[in-house]
């Protein structure tokens, strides 16, 4: 099984026993491995065992996609929201912008085998937990561009948990397509 991740050069794991990927307090079970996605950085996968998961999101946009045919997922953590702010920067880190980092990701999806026509995409994040007053609308500004490509692309957002002043932190189970989510203390499933 295979699982990407651009800093890390795509190393594969081995395989791990099969048994309930993330229990009731969201905490991840033994012989599962968790891929943290970082700030800025996107993680595909199409290992069973893999647990993908981004921390605190604010204003950062989490996207996650995922093949229940083709059985491959990715995540990324998006900054902001357009890479012409800094065109070097985007060529370096792409998954820092919605824009570059949007289609980087369905790109590598795409090699696993997964396919438009079959993804669920869920999104979460785009909050206002630093900038209160919305001055700059940054987390908004991230989902508009999220949705533009994504309907350009005939992909249509199955689930969402966006807005608001909270951070939260989700999660993607390779193996069945659950996606969680916490914020606030309280993990549920989307």
């Amino acid at each position: 099984m295979n699982w990407i991740n651009p800093a890390l050069h795509g190393v594969a794991q081995p395989a791990r026993p099969e048994s309930a990927p993330v229990d009731a307090d969201g905490q991840t079970q033994a012989g599962f491995a968790l891929r943290v996605v970082d700030i800025a950085d996107m993680v595909v996968s199409d290992d069973p065992n893999d647990v993908l998961v981004t921390y605190s999101l604010g204003s950062c946009l989490g996207v996650a996609i995922y093949d229940p045919v083709a059985r491959a997922g990715g995540m990324i953590h998006c900054m902001l929201p357009l890479s012409k702010v800094d065109e070097e920067k985007a060529r370096a880190k792409p998954a820092m912008f919605v824009d570059t980092g949007m289609t980087v990701l369905m790109e590598a999806l795409f090699r696993l085998g997964a396919r438009k026509a079959n993804a669920v995409v869920k999104i979460a994040g785009a909050s206002q937990v630093l900038e209160r007053q919305g001055l700059f609308r940054i987390g908004e500004r991230n989902v508009a561009v999220a949705r533009k490509i994504l309907w350009k692309n005939s992909m249509l957002i199955a689930a969402e948990d966006v807005g608001g002043d909270v951070a939260r932190t989700v999660r993607l189970e390779i193996g069945t397509g659950r996606f969680f989510i916490r914020s606030e203390g309280v993990m549920r499933e989307m």
